[in-house]
């Protein structure tokens, strides 16, 4: 691989990180894999705070992960799902756990072991 490939390949990883690199994004996303779900389903089953989960979603939403589906319905409902872009993530990450599994940190509850 020539430097301008390795240079390519680096920018792209960033571009991947940027979406699913934090702790919530590939949480929500193991979520959604079941089917849509609605914001009280998620919080609940993640145990993340309201303010966190709606930024995470918002910022996916833009990315073109998660679609937000609202209902014309007394009292409103949304429902959240993955997008085409979303479920290609889930055999990316699902390599990550196989990846994980292989090769376990040191200390998984903290970056300690990350370096």
């Amino acid at each position: 691989m020539d430097s301008q490939e390795g240079n390519q390949t680096c920018g792209r990883i960033l571009a991947a990180v940027k979406i699913i690199g934090d702790k919530w994004s590939s949480l929500i996303i193991n979520e959604l894999v079941g089917g849509p779900r609605r914001f009280g389903e998620i919080a609940d089953a993640l145990g993340v705070g309201p303010r966190t989960l709606s930024q995470r979603l918002d910022a996916m939403e833009a990315e073109g992960v998660v679609a937000k589906q609202h209902f014309n319905e007394v009292p409103p409902r949304v429902e959240y799902s993955l997008t085409k872009k979303g479920r290609d993530l889930v055999p990316v990450l699902l390599s990550m756990a196989e990846w994980c599994t292989k090769y376990p940190a040191v200390d998984a509850g903290s970056d300690k072991g990350v370096q």
